[in-house]
């Protein structure tokens, strides 16, 4: 959502460029499946007209949770993360200071969670796995917990040695794209690694010059962000899958190069097939070299016995329901945990209509929530 469309098109530079960080600051939240409130949205706009600073805006968002805590759900505890880190993140990216150590990542994954997360500013100590839609419910293989701090430092040295002298613009973004993506992949933090990252990132990339950037990225496209991160950190050899930073090189060069690169989600899912359309590679029968050409976008488990389809329905024991819900059921077979608004930005629907479609199949018995909204997991029923 362009949440501050008219200052950054039409408004002043100052508030342009507060409208941008704003913008970008919320856009990543989407990352974890977060969304802001509508009393943030306002208040930031009140900071972008100048007629609070972020301190005021960070007081009242703390205000606003503490009056109303009685009545929270899990839920809102979301909605309250996503506003509380929004405004820190804003806050941190309209600051024109910035050091390039290590102690400046964790300082930032300190000022972003702090009570939110308990160990917020703290390297884990403990290793950790994550289900990730990209990969089927499979997990990257991070950095042991024995040896984060060691390996965030020496992957800092080794980034201050490198020289950007002689690159071209393409190298560059390459070189970027390495690095970002291994310490990423370090995951010093439980929680947060992701958006505590792309801030320490956009900040590294004002130090290096890049100053006009396309911020419509981050606003955007900050899931396909960490799904690029993901794909660049994942191999299985045994079924032809590799690591990759092209995805992410992708983002970037159209963060900084003004490039026009297509990004889609589902082009990152392990399991996606690219529709091969060079009519070179085809016979007219529809073959390459007497072997047909797989064209469709992606594979799911879901069977078509068990959900035909009929024109714009598919029947579930003789009952009609939209097509939209097999989509539905489609993403929830490949990953248990998505959310809400992880479902919607799939589908490009609302999240209304995700939630309406949701109830329509519970409610029939076709899927079912384990655990509550914020832990919890789908189960397909048939």
């Amino acid at each position: 959502m362009r949440y501050f469309e008219e200052y950054i098109k039409q408004g002043e530079p100052d508030k342009r460029e507060k409208g941008i960080i704003w913008q970008t600051a919320i856009g990543l939240q989407q990352v974890d499946g977060l969304k802001p409130s509508d009393y943030l949205i306002e208040t930031a706009k009140q900071n972008i007209e100048g007629d609070i600073t972020f301190d005021e805006v960070k007081h009242r968002i703390d205000a606003y949770y503490k009056v109303s805590a009685n009545k929270q759900t899990e839920n809102d505890d979301r909605t309250e993360e996503a506003d509380k880190v929004s405004a820190r993140i804003a806050e941190i990216l309209s600051e024109k200071t910035f050091s390039f150590t290590p102690t400046e990542y964790i300082q930032i994954h300190r000022r972003l969670f702090s009570g939110i997360y308990k160990f917020a500013g703290k390297i884990r100590d403990y290793n950790i796995t994550k289900a990730e839609w990209a990969l089927n419910g499979e997990t990257v293989l991070y950095a042991g917990a024995d040896n984060l701090r060691a390996t965030l430092e020496y992957d800092f040295e080794q980034e201050k040695k490198f020289s950007y002298k002689g690159l071209n613009k393409e190298q560059m973004v390459e070189h970027i794209a390495h690095f970002i993506a291994y310490l990423w992949q370090i995951h010093i933090f439980g929680e947060g690694n992701t958006r505590t990252t792309a801030v320490f990132l956009i900040k590294y990339l004002r130090k290096l010059g890049f100053n006009d950037v396309n911020n419509d990225m981050f606003e955007e496209n900050s899931w396909y962000f960490r799904n690029a991160l993901v794909r660049a950190n994942y191999e299985d050899l045994s079924r032809d899958i590799y690591r990759t930073n092209q995805y992410l090189i992708h983002f970037l060069s159209n963060l900084l190069l003004n490039e026009n690169n297509i990004l889609k989600n589902r082009e990152l899912h392990i399991n996606y097939v690219a529709t091969k359309k060079s009519s070179e590679l085809l016979n007219q029968n529809g073959s390459e070299n007497g072997v047909n050409v797989p064209v469709i976008d992606e594979i799911f488990p879901v069977k078509n016995e068990i959900f035909p389809v009929k024109g714009k329905k598919f029947l579930v024991k003789g009952k009609k329901f939209p097509v939209i819900g097999l989509e539905l059921i489609k993403l929830m077979e490949n990953n248990p945990n998505i959310t809400i608004i992880e479902l919607s930005k799939q589908l490009s629907i609302s999240d209304r209509a995700v939630k309406n479609n949701i109830k329509k199949l519970k409610n029939s018995g076709i899927i079912s929530r384990l655990g509550s909204d914020k832990t919890g997991s789908w189960k397909i029923l048939l």
